[in-house]
């Protein structure tokens, strides 16, 4: 803990004062949702008491305010993995979480952003469904990014023509989000979200009153299907969509910087000689283009 300046003398006491109150308030609390005793002496350094709150009781105000905050909003961003692990073990996980990985950002937004590999590095705190809770806390991760990324002006169809497939490279929009997964995360995600009371409507927009919670009836675990899915975004709203194995073969290869002739050779490489994949290929791109997914 860094000490605080006796008095406020020149730009430097000042940051040490802005160090030491960030300290306090960044600082993890304990089980019972306290601020650490040893941050006593510093509170009375620099908050006065009051009637009935002595300096410590004020500090802890607003080190409880700071850190329900990250909570609540962890608890919007990620209901599916909220309803795969239970209220309790949910809350369990996001402390560790955040206890390893603050805020580091200006925007709540990115708070979630390390979920998925600590997800991945701590398998005890989500016990027997943690290869579920990787998938989920993915896909959860793709509809914040889906929410919030820019879309830049579009790319269309017609603006591809004369291109030189063996040399053309095609950017995907920021806030397309491309998953292979190992569970049907996706249409459990939906069951949850309808049978869920109270779900929140949009991602990535905590809030911060106080809430009992959501009530559910139970929804059977998503079962295990290699599943490739795409997480985007039209108007305001946020979408998911399956795709075939190819066709995500085909725009993942795309968001990598490969020309557009690998990609399809990427693709296709393995796919059924039975189907006219030149025709199919040609609806890909129309349909994808008039989603808006490609930018210019």
């Amino acid at each position: 803990m860094t000490s605080c300046p006796p008095k406020l003398q020149a730009l430097a006491d000042l940051r040490e004062l802005q160090r030491t109150m960030a300290t306090a308030l960044m600082s993890p609390l304990t089980r019972d949702e306290s601020l650490r005793a040893s941050f006593k002496t510093s509170a009375q350094a620099f908050i006065k008491p009051r009637a009935k709150l002595n300096s410590f009781d004020r500090l802890e105000i607003y080190a409880r305010q700071y850190w329900f905050r990250l909570l609540d909003c962890l608890y919007d961003d990620y209901p599916g993995l909220r309803a795969l692990l239970g209220e309790q073990r949910f809350h369990h996980l996001s402390r560790a979480y955040l206890a390893a990985h603050p805020s580091e950002s200006w925007t709540l937004r990115n708070l979630g952003r390390h979920l998925e590999a600590f997800v991945r590095d701590h398998p005890k705190l989500t016990g027997a469904k943690h290869r579920i809770a990787i998938d989920t806390a993915r896909f959860e991760w793709a509809q914040v990014l889906a929410f919030d990324e820019a879309a830049l002006k579009p790319l269309h169809i017609d603006d591809l023509l004369g291109s030189d497939p063996a040399t053309l490279t095609l950017k995907l929009q920021p806030h397309v989000s491309l998953l292979a997964l190992d569970h049907a995360v996706d249409d459990w995600f939906v069951a949850v979200r309808n049978t869920t009371e109270g779900s929140r409507g949009e991602t990535s927009n905590a809030r911060l009153e106080s809430r009992a919670p959501a009530k559910s009836k139970r929804v059977p675990l998503p079962k295990r299907q290699k599943l490739w899915l795409v997480v985007h975004r039209s108007d305001t709203d946020t979408y998911f969509k399956r795709l075939d194995r190819e066709a995500w073969l085909l725009l993942h290869s795309l968001s990598e910087g490969k020309p557009l002739l690998t990609a399809i050779e990427i693709a296709l490489a393995d796919a059924s000689p039975d189907r006219d994949w030149s025709a199919q290929v040609c609806e890909w791109f129309q349909s994808w283009s008039a989603l808006g997914w490609f930018a210019r």
